[in-house]
């Protein structure tokens, strides 16, 4: 086994690991991405040229650049819902996003087995990640929806909650009804954050054949480890919006909301995506070292009880 999967580490060691990870294997991570998202980026800039969008440089109306640069990205929102061929334009780009939802896990699965045999010291190609990912394409996307749902009514329902206790407090008391949501907002986001952090990982169990849909299992691995995974989890994420942010306002300015603009974004984003999935699967075989040296102390603990 690699010795830099055969134990424990630090909040710094992961981060350390996913970089040098992401760097040595740059090549197979990002054809995998290329593989199984490329295609839909490309089908969305065809959408995009063949419904007038400009390919080098999208500028609107305005007396000056700035104006020009602004007002492509306000027409490029709105410009849809005036004839009926670019609200298919709209409608197709959608279909398109639909599409990549679909394939992004897939990829990021592929992504999770090349790292596994990188763990095992095993010779592996690009195809055969691939194709072992797809062979978990039902239960990845049964078990991603799953966990969607309940994020989405965990994330709802709170919500709710927290507006009609601001509503009725703030209609007796205006700042009382702020100071109540406020509070309640900030202990939902944290028992959300947590509880979501704690069932993140049924994505790695379900790759690895582990356990599906793999809740109970991620629940087990991130025992006593929560909040450090939640910062891990805000600093990949700081990471990945800094880098997609920078590109797409440097070459914005430059490009309008252009062709061009969005190939360049999405290749970013492909990259973004490969740091971020690379962390994961880093995260998870941690947890594994972690969760399988306390069952080895559990069992040790035992026989010396039973002595």
């Amino acid at each position: 086994m690699n010795s830099l999967f055969n134990k424990p580490k630090g909040f710094g060691e992961i981060l350390d690991h996913t970089f040098r990870l992401s760097k040595q294997r740059f090549s197979d991570f990002f054809l995998i991405l290329l593989i199984l998202v490329g295609p839909i980026y490309v089908v969305q800039a065809v959408v995009q040229l063949l419904f007038g969008t400009s390919f080098f440089r999208e500028t609107g109306t305005g007396s000056n650049w700035f104006e020009q640069v602004l007002s492509s990205f306000e027409q490029g929102t709105y410009e849809y819902t005036d004839t009926s061929g670019n609200l298919g334009a709209d409608i197709s780009l959608i279909v398109v996003s639909l599409i990549s939802l679909i394939f992004l896990p897939i990829a990021q699965a592929a992504i999770i087995l090349a790292v596994n045999h990188i763990r095992k010291d095993e010779e592996y190609t690009v195809g055969s990640v691939i194709k072992g990912a797809f062979s978990r394409f039902w239960p990845l996307i049964g078990s991603s929806i799953l966990f969607f749902l309940i994020a989405f009514f965990m994330i709802t329902i709170p919500l709710v909650v927290v507006f009609i206790a601001g509503f009725v407090s703030g209609a007796m008391n205006p700042i009382l009804g702020i100071l109540l949501g406020i509070i309640l907002f900030l202990a939902f986001a944290v028992v959300i954050a947590y509880l979501l952090t704690r069932w993140s990982f049924y994505f790695g169990s379900v790759t690895l054949k582990e356990g599906s849909p793999g809740f109970t299992r991620s629940w087990r691995l991130t025992r006593k480890r929560a909040w450090p995974l939640i910062g891990l989890y805000i600093i990949f994420s700081l990471i990945t919006s800094t880098i997609s942010g920078a590109f797409q306002l440097s070459f914005s300015v430059l490009l309008g909301n252009s062709v061009l603009l969005g190939l360049i974004v999405n290749t970013v984003s492909l990259i973004t995506a490969l740091f971020f999935a690379v962390g994961y699967a880093v995260i998870y075989f941690d947890l594994k070292v972690r969760h399988d040296a306390d069952d080895l102390k559990d069992l040790i603990d035992e026989y010396e009880e039973l002595q």
